[in-house]
């Protein structure tokens, strides 16, 4: 059935001005990259065009006064949502196609059109929550595709596996109550940003035990990241047995990254989709949806995105780079945190 690619040039009419980390030539590296590893030649990945989002799926997510508001600074023209996310005239315009990107794909996916796919879109969405912006992304991409497999196709299980550097805190937000969807993140210390996603945070009532982080130290690295993606996400997902696995792929834990400070290697990004495609298949029938979050090294974004997308469709593309140098004290850190998770969560799964 093969791997289908969601992207427009769309995407790239929402500009965020100056030097911001979030701009459209994050994009035009990953095509650039899919482009000169000759994947679509292959016959196993097409590109497909989105339609918009609908008003009824944005405010599956989000509250009506939140679109709105969006929606006006867009209309005078752009502006400033929170300090660090900026939008331009046409920024409403293509966030609601982003939106409908991650509908199409996980569409196409469920319908048995495609084995998995991958949503190149942008605005990024994980940050945003019901009636907030916040940190780059304007509406949640991947919580109004995890609404909308639950509304139309009636899923009563979901994985969200966030591989952000950053905590998804809106993602959060929004399915906290919840047993429906089981948000899994692995990300930096959030305590400088965005102050959420430590190991307490389960969830709550109905959702208590459906919420799990996993925050790594600075400088952790490719094994301490190895560790919590087998000692604790692997373990507790296949026990929860998602009929759709969707994952906010974000690149920016990579070590040469502006903005994230997980050191992570290049290389490691494949393997991660690896894992992470072979769980699909002994869980869910292979369905699989990444949806594009962070990411701002375009050198990075370039070789990893078509790499990662090569994985999904069961070819290898190799990344050749530097791996950064291993900080001891970081691992050991990373070691007792992922001890801690383990024992938090235990309460909840076989762990």
């Amino acid at each position: 059935m093969g791997t289908a690619i969601i992207y427009t040039p769309r995407y790239l009419d929402h500009r965020t001005g100056g030097r911001h980390p979030e701009r459209p030539r994050r994009l035009t590296a990953i095509i650039n990259g899919i482009l000169e590893s000759r994947l679509i030649e292959t016959g196993c990945i097409r590109l497909i065009e989105p339609r918009p989002a609908s008003m009824e799926d944005l405010e599956s997510i989000h509250k009506a006064e939140h679109i709105n508001r969006v929606r006006s600074i867009c209309s005078a023209g752009g502006g400033l949502l929170d300090e660090e996310t900026e939008v331009s005239a046409e920024s409403f315009d293509v966030a609601i196609m982003a939106a409908g990107g991650a509908i199409e794909a996980v569409e196409r996916v469920i319908s048995g059109e495609f084995s998995n796919a991958f949503a190149l879109i942008r605005p990024p969405g994980h940050h945003a929550g019901p009636d907030y912006s916040e940190g780059f992304c304007i509406f949640n991409n991947v919580a109004i595709a995890a609404r909308y497999l639950q509304r139309k196709h009636g899923l009563e299980r979901i994985l969200i596996l966030d591989i952000d550097t950053h905590h998804g805190n809106g993602t959060q937000d929004i399915f906290y109550d919840t047993s429906s969807v089981l948000y899994m993140s692995i990300h930096e210390d959030p305590r400088e940003f965005p102050g959420t996603g430590f190991i307490w945070e389960v969830g709550a009532g109905e959702g208590r035990g459906y919420t799990v982080n996993i925050p790594l130290p600075y400088g952790s690295g490719d094994p301490a990241y190895w560790r919590a993606m087998k000692t604790v996400v692997l373990p507790i997902a296949e026990q929860y047995r998602p009929q759709f696995i969707l994952v906010s792929a974000g690149f920016d834990g990579y070590y040469r990254d502006g903005i994230g400070n997980l050191a992570l290697s290049a290389q490691i990004y494949p393997k991660i989709f690896g894992v992470i495609h072979d769980l699909a298949h002994k869980v869910c029938g292979g369905r699989l949806v990444a949806v594009l979050e962070g990411g701002y090294n375009t050198w990075l974004l370039r070789r990893a995105a078509a790499a990662c997308i090569a994985r999904m469709a069961g070819m290898a593309i190799k990344i050749m780079d530097r791996r950064p140098p291993i900080n001891l004290a970081a691992q050991k850190g990373a070691e007792k945190i992922i001890e801690a998770v383990k024992r938090v969560q235990s309460r909840y799964w076989s762990i």
